[in-house]
């Protein structure tokens, strides 16, 4: 019994000699009514062969093994796919452009936060950055599969990817089945949390050699990274961080392993790729979302416009106090640029970089939360659920003044002033209706009614302090 979006997982014995990730070929047909899903196998080391599949129907699936192998060809049986339980809403799919939203219909707003190498740092420290999450109102995380050297990150991670070491080299042929099991393991307990993983894919802070793999090394790590993970609901794939920055791979190398994931995944995660200084193509047909670092939150707008795909700006600097530019904004900046962002129809991704005597930064490592930005973020995720959901952003600012508002039609209008101190707001509603506005103080966290009713052109007076957003609502 396998509930719906759950993970379905058949272990069968083969051979150990040779090369067993190389030689041989392995995975499952699955079968439904009419509908038939192949997915991959991989080697789990110690004779272990194993096929993973998600089911997306309720009842009997059959599935047949293939195999150039005779001890894993032609093997069958069958399983049954349950309702499912708790809050499994199935993986998570863009909606009509601007959105997304889980499987089963259940609207999702990602509300992101980066933990690179967490996954690298041992299980004390795995097990508190769990513990944080647990605690906020992050419901998407950016890390990396493979380990991470930079500022604040240069130790070394308990398991490596593939067999060999550093002294000797990396045997790029045969995977470290234990650094993928450890992976997996935490992937599980995110999506017992409700987080995404957006899984990095490559990236270029490197001192092991994998930034630099050959063709025939990056293509290999792909399948069987596809094949271990794909039926995890809770993945995203994110080709790269910062993938301009890789001098080994090309423009022609990204298209290449955007489709070679959309070929060998059978669930069609979410997948995109992050920038440093020039963007990749989103437009592209492989890629379903904009993932995109930049600091200046009113081009959501812009970017929207260009690629008619969902903007989720996974970066625009960190709330911290570090030396590098992109890691010292203050609190209050990072909470105007959720803002900002987020009423012009965007997704905006937290994250910090405060200075710790241990170089644990929740950044790089994961661990605690230090700043003041996160519960801040939670109470605009809360006041996103209260209202409508499927909402597009529409320009409210009367004539020389741009307000941009998330907008239900001519119902409900979510509206953000800004970072600077106005003391009055001039905007223009439908003049066929009432409205009935409030004050939303997105620093103070609090929310007072202002006496009256607006119509048309209308003046509104502010508390004349910065981060003030308006609620206005239909009156019916």
């Amino acid at each position: 019994m396998v509930e719906r979006w759950g993970i379905f997982e058949l272990s069968l014995n083969g051979p150990q000699t040779g090369n067993p990730f190389t030689d041989i070929v392995f995975g499952a047909s699955f079968k439904f009514r009419n509908r038939v899903i192949k997915a991959e196998g991989f080697y789990d080391g110690k004779g272990i062969y194993k096929v993973r599949f998600m089911p997306d129907e309720e009842g009997v699936w059959t599935y047949t093994t293939y195999s150039n192998c005779d001890e894993l060809n032609d093997k069958t049986g069958e399983f049954e796919c349950a309702k499912p339980s708790g809050d499994n809403h199935g993986p998570v799919r863009v909606k009509d452009e601007y959105h997304f939203a889980y499987e089963d219909g259940t609207p999702y707003l990602p509300f992101g936060t980066t933990c690179y190498a967490w996954i690298h740092q041992g299980d004390e420290l795995e097990k508190q950055t769990l513990s944080t999450l647990a605690g906020s109102a992050f419901n998407k995380l950016r890390m990396c599969i493979f380990p991470k050297h930079y500022d604040y990150n240069t130790n070394e991670p308990v398991y490596y990817p593939f067999e060999g070491s550093l002294e000797t080299g990396w045997d790029f042929t045969r995977f470290n089945v234990e650094f993928f099991q450890h992976m997996e393991k935490r992937i599980g307990e995110l999506m017992a949390l409700g987080v995404e993983a957006d899984l990095i894919l490559f990236h270029p802070y490197d001192r092991w050699g994998y930034a630099s793999m050959d063709h025939e090394s990056d293509e290999r790590y792909l399948r069987y990274i596809t094949a271990r993970l794909s039926a995890y609901r809770n993945i995203w794939w994110s080709l790269a961080n910062e993938y301009d920055l890789m001098q080994s791979k090309s423009l022609t190398d990204w298209d290449r392993f955007f489709k070679l994931i959309q070929e060998c995944d059978p669930y069609q995660h979410l997948r995109s790729v992050h920038n440093c200084r020039g963007f990749y193509d989103h437009g592209k047909p492989w890629v379903t979302h904009c993932s995109i670092q930049h600091s200046d939150l009113t081009k959501v707008t812009e970017w929207h416009e260009l690629y008619q795909k969902p903007v989720v700006v996974d970066e625009c600097c960190y709330e911290g106090n570090i030396e590098h530019n992109w890691g010292n904004i203050t609190a209050q900046e990072m909470v105007h640029r959720i803002w900002e962002g987020t009423v012009r129809g965007g997704y905006i991704g937290h994250g910090e970089t405060y200075a710790d005597p241990n170089d644990i930064l929740w950044w790089s490592k994961g661990g605690a939360l230090h700043g003041q930005s996160p519960k801040r973020i939670a109470f605009l995720r809360e006041l996103l659920q209260q209202g409508p959901q499927d909402l597009k952003p529409v320009d409210i600012g009367y004539w020389y003044d741009v307000l941009y508002a998330l907008s239900k039609g001519d119902e409900y209008f979510l509206a953000y002033c800004g970072s600077g101190q106005s003391a009055y707001k001039d905007i223009e509603l439908p003049a066929q209706n009432s409205y009935a506005i409030e004050i939303i103080d997105a620093w103070d966290m609090s929310v007072a009614p202002i006496e009256g009713t607006f119509s048309g052109k209308c003046r509104v007076y502010l508390p004349g302090k910065p981060y003030i957003a308006l609620r206005i609502r239909k009156v019916k």
